[in-house]
């Protein structure tokens, strides 16, 4: 079931009729690592948070991807690495472009066409097909746009999506996204002009929580209706906290909450400490190279379920 305005979402989430049956965290996780990073003029189209005016340092940028791998295994959630290409510079974000659910992998049908090249991957799609057996679902070769984990937040454990609607998602890929998740209910709501995706603005951690920017919808009642299915577990955050992607974290595990240290470091230390009350140890990653490139930790991050 899609709805669309935050009555109709109230209105299900109060029916109760929602289970609590599925993986609320990832089994693994993977990357792709930045080779030759470098700032898309593609992508810089539609996305303010880059600034193509500013100097990169590749390798600076690759080291602390690997740290940020590095940090996500220690807590002891599995993470593969694919190599980088370097010319689709936007593959160190691979949840866009790939995405799984339990036994399944999901292809994007991605806006950009350096991006449209990262969905042609053999390798990636040969991981999940020949080595772990998983049925593909490519949304890549349909008339559509739909961004996966970047465009559609998914509360994994209720089966529950938020599908913020920009250049980045159409109704079509709403539909079909909701369809090769095997979700519930899935609400679609329109952002701002200026946001691009919907994993900026708001996170879903664990299936407990919320973390959310109330500034960044186009109607205000759609965050409260969103909040309202988290009660006592909503975590607000300020127009230059999402600027500093503190809504682009992710729970790897039920525990374990990574998120950028630019995020960290803009957070008040009151919602840190609220984050850390509803049992999340908080994991600052530095990412400052990483997110010239108008993304941040959680789009690094694609999850195996």
């Amino acid at each position: 079931m899609i709805v669309r305005t935050p009555e109709d979402f109230r209105k299900q989430i109060d029916a109760g009729w929602l289970n609590n049956d599925s993986p609320a965290a990832p089994r693994a996780v993977f990357l792709v690592e930045p080779t030759g990073f470098r700032l898309s003029d593609q992508t810089a189209r539609d996305n303010v948070y880059m600034d193509l005016s500013v100097d990169v340092d590749p390798a600076r940028a690759l080291d602390q991807h690997r740290q940020l791998a590095d940090r996500i295994t220690a807590c002891g959630v599995p993470a593969v690495r694919f190599p980088g290409r370097a010319d689709t510079p936007d593959d160190l974000f691979p949840n866009n472009v790939f995405a799984t659910a339990p036994g399944r992998l999901i292809v994007g049908a991605m806006l950009h066409p350096e991006r449209q090249r990262e969905a042609a991957r053999s390798d990636i799609r040969a991981f999940f097909s020949k080595l772990i057996d998983y049925e593909e679902i490519d949304l890549s070769n349909r008339e559509l746009v739909a961004e996966l984990t970047g465009a559609l937040i998914i509360d994994r454990s209720h089966r529950i999506g938020f599908c913020g609607m920009t250049q980045r998602v159409d109704d079509a890929g709403c539909q079909a996204m909701h369809e090769a998740f095997d979700l519930a209910l899935t609400f679609q709501f329109d952002l701002k002009p200026t946001e691009y995706h919907t994993n900026v603005v708001m996170a879903v951690l664990a299936s407990r929580a919320l973390v959310i920017c109330p500034d960044a919808f186009v109607d205000p009642e759609v965050p409260k209706a969103i909040a309202h299915a988290y009660p006592g577990h909503v975590l607000e955050i300020t127009t230059e906290e999402k600027e500093a992607f503190a809504g682009n974290c992710i729970a790897v595990s039920l525990e374990d909450l990574f998120m950028s240290q630019t995020a960290v470091d803009a957070l008040a230390p009151e919602k840190l400490r609220q984050l850390e009350s509803w049992g999340f140890t908080i994991h600052g990653v530095e990412l400052d190279e990483v997110e010239k490139a108008g993304g941040s930790l959680r789009c690094c991050v694609a999850e195996i379920y």
